[in-house]
C-alpha cells in the first residue's frame, strides 16, 4: 500500500504503512530514504500525539510531551523490522518509554527508584480514569487492583510523588514580605551544646570496672530496673543501688574536676582482681588486710586466701581480718566469713574482724559473727 503526501489521503493503517515504507527504503538511495521517512513521520504524527496525550496533566506542557513522543516516534521508524511483528505494538512500546523516560530524567525534583516512579505515572493515570468512572477519587486498594500490584507498592509511589515538584524553600509562607518555608524548618539545636558531656561521659565511662559499666548500661540504656539487674547479676538489689550510687557519684566528680578522681571501689583500673588483699605475720598475729568490695565476684578469691593462712598458721598463732578498706560485703561475703570462722574454730585458732565500717559492721552481726568483732577480744 503506497504512502500519500495529500494530507487527506493519510493511511489510517500504520502497520501497512511501516510494512510499505520497509519494502520502499531497502532499494532507495540516501535521498529517497529520507523523503520516504519524512512522509512516514507526517503520516504517524497524530498517532505520537494521541500517544502523548495521555500523560497530559502531569506537570509537563504538552507540547514539551509531543516533542518526546515524535522523537520516540523516529526511533520506532528507523529501528523497526517488519519481521518481528506489528509496527503499531512497537510504536507504543518505544512513544511510552521514550515519555517515561523523560518523566524520569528530567522532571523529578528528588531522586526516586526508577522502580517508583514509573509505577507513579501509571498509578496516576488509573487514578484519573477511575476518578471518571467512579465520580471519586479512588482507593489505594482500588488502584492496586486495576494497577494489578500490591497496596503497598500503591502507597508507596503515591508518597513518592510529592518528590516530584518538592515545593522551594524560597517560596513564601503566606502573603507579600512574609517569612519564607525554610524560615519556618528547623531551629537550634540544644543538642549541640551536650556534645562536649557526652564525649567526656564517653571517656569517664572507660575508666569505672567492667560491672559498673554493664550496671549504667542496663540501667541508663536498657531501661532496666534494679531489680532486674540484680536478678541478672545475681546480686542483692540494695548492692546495684550502692554501685548505680557510687559510680554516678564519681561521674559526677570526675566531670566537675580537672582529672579523673581515684575509684575507691573494687574492680577499679588498678585493681585487675577487684579486690586486694595483704598478709603479714607479727607477735604471733597472722592479719589478713582486704581492700575493696566482698562480693560474689571476689569472694572465692577472699575464701581460697583465708584457707591458706589458716594452714599455714602456726600452733597458737592469732588469725585477724582487718576490715577497714572494705565498704561493702555481700551474701557471698559472709559465707566466706563464717566459713572462715568454722575453719577457724576447728584448727582452735582465735579470729578476730577489725576495722568493720558501720555498714559492713551490721551486715555482720546479725550474721552471727558479733562475737569475732567484739574489740575487748
Amino acid at each position: 500500500m503506497p504512502i500519500q503526501e495529500d494530507s487527506s489521503r493519510v493511511l489510517e493503517d500504520l502497520d501497512a504503512a511501516a510494512v510499505d515504507y520497509a519494502a520502499r527504503v531497502a532499494a532507495a538511495s540516501d535521498a529517497e530514504r529520507a523523503v520516504l521517512r519524512d512522509r512516514l513521520t507526517r503520516v504517524c504524527l497524530p498517532f505520537a500525539g494521541r500517544m502523548a496525550r495521555r500523560y497530559r496533566g502531569r506537570g509537563e506542557a504538552l507540547e514539551d510531551l509531543e516533542q518526546v513522543a515524535r522523537l520516540g516516534l523516529i526511533k520506532a521508524i528507523d529501528r523497526y523490522d517488519p519481521e518481528r511483528g506489528s509496527f503499531t505494538a512497537y510504536a507504543v512500546i518505544t512513544i511510552s518509554g521514550e515519555i517515561k523516560r523523560h518523566f524520569r530524567d528530567r522532571t523529578w525534583g528528588v531522586h526516586v527508584p526508577r522502580r517508583i516512579q514509573d509505577l507513579s505515572l501509571e498509578v496516576g493515570h488509573a487514578s484519573m480514569v477511575l476518578t471518571t468512572e467512579l465520580s471519586r477519587t479512588p482507593t489505594s486498594a482500588e488502584l492496586a487492583e486495576r494497577l494489578g500490584v500490591g497496596e503497598p507498592a500503591v502507597r508507596e509511589a503515591l508518597e513518592s510523588a510529592a518528590g516530584y515538584s518538592p515545593s522551594s524553600l524560597n517560596a513564601p509562607a503566606g502573603g507579600e514580605g512574609t517569612a519564607e518555608f525554610g524560615d519556618l524548618i528547623g531551629g537550634a539545636d540544644s543538642d549541640l551544646e551536650l556534645v562536649d558531656d557526652r564525649l567526656t561521659v564517653a571517656g569517664l565511662l572507660l575508666r569505672l570496672p567492667p560491672r559498673e559499666r554493664q550496671m549504667l548500661a542496663m540501667r541508663f540504656y536498657g531501661n532496666r530496673t534494679q531489680a532486674e539487674i540484680a536478678t541478672e547479676l545475681g546480686i542483692s538489689q540494695m548492692h546495684v543501688s550502692r554501685l548505680l550510687s557510687r559510680s554516678l557519684a564519681w561521674l559526677r566528680e570526675a566531670m566537675l574536676s580537672d582529672g579523673p578522681p581515684r575509684w575507691e571501689g573494687a574492680g577499679g583500673p588498678a585493681d585487675a582482681h577487684g579486690m586486694r588483699i595483704a598478709v603479714d605475720r607479727a607477735g604471733g598475729v597472722l592479719t589478713v588486710r582486704v581492700h575493696g568490695e566482698v562480693d560474689r565476684d571476689t569472694a572465692d578469691r577472699l575464701r581460697m586466701s583465708l584457707r591458706h593462712a589458716i594452714s599455714s598458721a602456726a600452733a597458737g598463732e592469732r588469725l585477724v581480718i582487718d576490715l577497714n578498706a572494705v565498704p561493702l560485703v555481700d551474701a557471698a561475703g559472709v559465707s566466706v566469713l563464717l566459713d572462715t570462722a568454722s575453719a577457724a574454730a576447728a584448727a582452735d585458732m582465735d579470729l578476730a574482724l577489725t576495722g568493720a565500717q558501720p555498714y559492713v559492721a551490721r551486715i555482720l552481726g546479725v550474721s552471727g559473727l558479733q562475737k569475732a568483732m567484739d574489740p575487748r577480744r
